[in-house]
């Protein structure tokens, strides 16, 4: 019989915790395996067992991003206007960029072309967006995209959301603005847009 495993699931969550709570202090760069360890008082051993490496960490932290946006999407609910449902999806973008600006960085401002090593994050990173995906072709089966192809429009779309939280997470000089207005009003001005031709 083999021996029971020394660090579980809990462990794991928390050493994610304790990631995400130093990534969001200080930047991805004070992030250490020591420091992590010793913020829940156990030793750089657990990571190494849990997550292989402090890059195997990261990448998790990345992965938990991707996940958040997916679970998002999936609880929303649907009602029968399938624009004014896709604005609910672009604050869920929002929620991820401003309530966990640390899996943001990690997740999303991270170029995963140059981070071969991170398949669970592609893997959850391509979920979110077929969860996006599925939420964009609710306007074509309405009619509502004109010519442009679901997944040119969902491209479009996600572009705003990263714009628009690099804008409210960096925020504007001199020009105080009601950030949740500023959302709302970009994203409907571009799903109407979507049903215009040409």
């Amino acid at each position: 019989m083999g021996r029971p495993r020394e660090h579980d699931e809990r462990t794991a969550a928390a050493l994610l915790g304790a990631a995400e709570r130093a990534v969001a202090a200080g930047g991805p760069e004070v992030l250490s395996v020591r420091g992590v360890a010793d913020a829940i008082g156990t030793t750089t051993r657990a990571v190494y067992s849990l997550f292989g490496s402090k890059d195997g960490l990261v990448a998790a932290l990345g992965a938990q991003a991707f996940e958040f946006l997916r679970a998002g999407l999936e609880a929303l609910p649907e009602s029968d206007d399938p624009a004014a449902d896709l604005v609910e999806t672009g604050l869920v973008f929002r929620r991820l960029a401003i309530e966990r600006p640390a899996l943001y960085t990690i997740g999303v401002q991270h170029d995963l072309r140059d981070l071969p090593r991170w398949q669970a994050v592609c893997d959850a990173a391509d979920e979110a967006f077929a969860a996006l995906v599925r939420r964009v072709a609710r306007l074509d089966a309405a009619g509502l995209l004109a010519e442009r192809t679901v997944i040119e429009a969902t491209l479009q779309f996600h572009a705003l959301c990263e714009g628009l939280a690099t804008l409210e997470r960096r925020g504007v000089r001199r020009t105080p603005f009601d950030a949740e207005h500023v959302w709302r009003a970009g994203l409907g001005a571009l799903i109407a847009g979507f049903a215009a031709p040409g």
